[in-house]
Parts: C-alpha cells; structure tokens; sequence
C-alpha cells in the first residue's frame, strides 16, 4: 500500500527500510533477510498498536481512505452475474449509484450501493459517490422491483452525502432521498445494509433503512460531515477532530447507541490493506444475517425495520 495517512507515518518509513533492504538482497544474505524479518515484526506490531487505539477523526481518515473497497470490488467479488439496471424511467440515469440483480452466494438479489470511482475519470463518472434526485429514485424503482419479485435487497454504502448541486435541488433532492426511505420502510422482503466507507447524511439513510445495518470497523455513519458540524458549531472546519469525537460517528459508537446492529472485523491495518479479506468477512456477515431473516414473514419483515427506526432515540426504547 503506497498510500498512508499522516498518522501511519512511522509505519511508512518502516515499510519504506523494508522494501530498501529487499532490493539490496539477492536472497542470499542472511543478515539482510534477518534484519528485514526484525523489521516486519516491528512493522507489523507498531500497525496493531496504531490501530488499536484510533481516535474517532482518524477512524474517519481511514474511512475515506482512496483504496478503500468500492462498490464494485464488492460486487466482483461476492456478487455472481451482476446485471446492472439503469435509469430513474422519470429524467436520466445517475452513475453515483449503481444496482442491478444477481446472484449472492447462490441466491438472487437486488444489489445497490454507491461507488466513490478509484481514479480520477471513475470518481468523475460516479460524481464522487453523491447521487442526484434520479439516483435516488432508480433505487426506489429497484427496491420496489425486488418487492414485487420477493427478492432479498443488499446495499453497500459509501457516501459523504447526496449531491448538493442547484440542479439536484431543482429537481427534488430532498424529496427523493424522503420516497427512498419510505419505500426501504415499506417493502416485504428482507434488506441489509453495509456501511463500508463513509455513511453520509441522508444520502446513507436513503439505502441504509434496513432490517439489518452492518459497518465495517473503521467506517462512519452521521447525520452531517465532522468539517460540516465543525463549521456550523464552531464556525471553523479547524474543529473538525473536536466535532469527530463529540458525534459519535464510530461503529464503536453506533453499535453501544443500537443505530447499527453488528460491526465487520477488517484486516489489520484497514481493509484498504487486504481488499478480498475484508469483503470476504463481509460477506460471510451479510450472508449470516440473511439466512436469520428468510424464514421471517413478509409483513414481519417490514413491521421489523418500522419498529427499529421508530425507536431509534428514544430513551425508553420503546417504539
């Protein structure tokens, strides 16, 4: 991995002597092999102690992370025959969000999530992961496509929030991001969400109002962007580690406040660092809650995922 944030400093430099004595080596030179193997072994326990003890803005550094898993590294990897589906039937097609049909470890599903792009014509393309109104609305034509058909809905998210462009507001953000939650609510079949990078204002929300909410060890789910509550709070976006710490934006967080339902283990050092380990865990995840869902009546399902948005909040925990 080439690209390290500022507090993975040390480990780069380490990394950095590793690679420079392994060009030196032609693999004969036993102490350069043992000075490298003490290297690693140092590498690899100062990773575990950094990752050990990350504070809440540097969860939200690794969040964002470029070579975090995106949506179509998840879907090559555990999803069988994708079809993408295109377009809201109202105004145009909106590549922010993708979703589409195929096969999930051997059973049918509608899968949707946003894609950030890994270069920078992708990240163009797919506008940085922040869908438009149509987006919105091409999924709520899914949701409602998979309700009709009895198919289970997966969705993957990884947003900083939903576009916030003149156009967008012409053309009913809010009010599609609105419809998109109330279709999650209303559907019969089962939904998990994944929250695998950063989960956005209601731009997350929107493919996130599941009977299931699952999110990766160091991704992020809140309401507002810790630069955009530092900016209204404190007017300054230099607070943004201040109001990090104080939103309680963590998996940690949002599990012990029962906002999400199960925290996915990463790789050492983030899944940035073992892509296919990562989605692999997550999909053994999602496949385990799933299979806890299927024997799950259809107006079950959707009285379920009422109950448990309802409550959300409340002190009593009663909805």
């Amino acid at each position: 991995m080439n690209n390290f944030l500022d507090f993975e400093k040390p480990i780069a430099d380490l990394e950095g002597k590793i690679r420079d004595l392994e060009s030196l080596d032609n693999g004969s030179d036993l102490e350069i092999n043992e000075d490298v193997a003490k290297l690693r072994d140092k590498a690899s326990q100062l990773l575990k102690t950094t990752y050990a003890k990350l504070t809440p803005w540097q969860k939200t550094q690794v969040a964002r992370h470029v070579d975090r898993p995106k949506f179509k590294d998840i879907t090559g990897q555990l999803i069988e025959d994708f079809t993408p589906l295109a377009g809201d039937r109202g105004f145009a097609e909106d590549h922010a969000i993708v979703g589409g049909l195929g096969r999930f470890r051997g059973q049918t599903v509608m899968v949707m999530g946003t894609e950030k792009g890994s270069d920078l014509e992708t990240r163009l393309h797919h506008n940085f992961g922040m869908a438009r109104p149509e987006g919105y609305r091409k999924a709520q034509r899914l949701m409602t496509m998979a309700d009709q058909f009895g198919v289970p809905v997966l969705t993957f998210v990884d947003t900083s929030g939903a576009y916030p462009g003149i156009g967008a507001e012409e053309r009913g953000q809010a009010e599609a991001i609105a419809r998109s939650i109330q279709v999650s609510l209303d559907v019969r079949v089962p939904v998990i969400a994944s929250i695998v990078g950063e989960g956005g204002s209601g731009g997350a929300v929107a493919l996130a109002t599941a009977n299931k909410v699952l999110m990766f060890e160091n991704a992020i789910y809140s309401v507002i962007s810790p630069e955009g509550c530092a900016a209204i709070l404190w007017k300054t976006r230099d607070k943004a580690q201040d109001a990090a710490t104080a939103m309680k934006l963590t998996a940690q967080d949002l599990l012990s406040l029962q906002v999400i339902d199960r925290i996915v283990d990463e790789p050492l050092g983030g899944a940035q660092r073992d892509i296919p380990a990562a989605i692999d865990a997550l999909g053994d995840a999602v496949e385990e809650e799933l299979n806890g869902l299927q024997d799950k009546e259809p107006g079950e399902l959707r009285e379920e995922r009422r109950r448990k948005f309802l409550a959300i909040g409340r002190l009593d925990g009663n909805a």
